[in-house]
């Protein structure tokens, strides 16, 4: 991943590492905010990504949760950040056309943030529907912040 060329980790570098990950690329994961502390993952739902019952698995569920937490911890403490651990309650099962999930750094110090995420699914009308709720640790890696971003 590069960041962008006045050396920021801007939205462009945040999504060129999202599409280094190719898990990221065969679920379709997109970054539509990132910033500030805070970041935005959108899934668009198709049929390869609900379990036998109609829902979105619950894998996708924390796989954009945990993906969207670390943005948010990077855009706190720089591209060089790992998942510390994070844990996930389901609200609802999900159903819908997308899947956003949006991450929030609650407090972040020079080596780690804690981060918490909103899983939303969104209908076609746009409305949208809280289906599970996460929180994490996102921990900076020593010594990888001057070698080169590396969201992981």
């Amino acid at each position: 991943m590069t960041t962008s060329p006045a050396g920021h980790f801007d939205l462009a570098a945040a999504r060129a590492a999202l599409d280094s990950q190719p898990f990221s690329r065969l679920i379709g994961a997109r970054l539509t905010a990132f910033g500030e502390g805070g970041a935005t993952l959108e899934i668009d739902l198709r049929e390869e990504l609900h379990q036998q019952n109609g829902f979105v698995h619950g894998g996708v569920l924390s796989y954009a949760a945990d993906n969207a937490l670390t943005f948010a911890g990077g855009a706190a403490l720089g591209p060089a950040v790992l998942t510390g651990g994070f844990s996930i309650q389901y609200v609802r099962p999900a159903t819908g056309r997308t899947l956003r999930a949006r991450a929030e750094v609650v407090q972040a110090g020079r080596r780690q943030a804690v981060v918490r995420c909103d899983l939303h699914t969104v209908a076609e009308d746009g409305t949208e529907r809280l289906c599970a709720v996460a929180q994490g640790t996102v921990l900076a890696v020593p010594g990888e912040q001057e070698a080169g971003p590396a969201v992981r």
